[in-house]
């Protein structure tokens, strides 16, 4: 006999939907109040590549808008970034119902290390990866070439890294959930163990500049992450 509190496939999509289109106005508010901040928001995200530029380089634009456009699309990037909580808070509220009353437990202590993991991995693309990447490539250039990095194209590396470290971060409560709900065995993981390094690894290179340095940044973080997950895991069973 179905369980009456139970809700139909149907059910679950209006509610998914529904949350998609509550994260969906959020992220309009926070964007309407970072609007007036969009030039102190570009100074402050490419202060990376702007801090070290040789004397007499600068940044250019190499599109009629880009100067009014690029901004702009760093705002909505930052403000989804900083919608990324309520973000959480709608996705384990989306779960949740379907969790056994013991999971239960787990969704406020895996709701706030999504948020913190999440940062850190923006804030380690930000300030760790960014600055090493960027001074390898514009100090290994020749004496002949003057590097003039175009706006849009930085914008697109720092924000495709903020993205995949933030996500990347989230590995530990990943692992932890497949192992926790049964999906996944603990020691299965452990034999798969060198075959998930070699998908971090093929992650990386997709989701990361095509350079050695960031893929390496990435995948090893992945790595130990993992291994972070696998530590504070036990098994549905244990």
């Amino acid at each position: 006999m179905n369980n009456p509190n139970e809700m139909s496939y149907v059910e679950h999509l209006r509610e998914f939907r529904s949350r998609l289109i509550r994260f969906f106005i959020f992220v309009c508010l926070v964007l309407i109040c970072c609007l007036p901040f969009a030039n102190e928001i570009y100074f402050f995200i490419s202060s990376p590549l702007t801090s070290i530029l040789p004397e007499g380089s600068n940044m250019i634009a190499t599109e009629v808008a880009s100067p009014f456009v690029a901004p702009l699309r760093l705002t909505i990037y930052c403000a989804l970034i900083l919608s990324m909580p309520y973000c959480f808070i709608e996705l384990w509220g989306f779960i949740s119902p379907g969790l056994y009353k013991k999971e239960r437990t787990f969704v406020l202590p895996l709701l706030i290390s999504s948020i913190i993991l999440f940062y850190a991995g923006v804030a380690f693309a930000f300030f760790i990866v960014s600055p090493i990447i960027l001074n390898f490539f514009i100090y290994s250039a020749p004496d002949s070439i003057q590097v003039m990095t175009d706006i849009n194209k930085y914008l697109n590396f720092v924000i495709k890294l903020f993205f995949a470290f933030g996500l990347a971060f989230e590995i530990p409560v990943a692992t932890f959930l497949l192992i926790t709900s049964g999906i996944a065995q603990k020691e299965s993981l452990k034999k798969m163990r060198p075959y998930l390094i070699v998908g971090f690894f093929f992650l990386a290179m997709l989701l990361t500049p095509p350079d050695i340095f960031s893929q390496l940044f990435l995948a090893l973080p992945m790595w130990m992450l993992f291994e972070v997950g696998l530590l504070i895991s036990k098994n549905k069973s244990d």
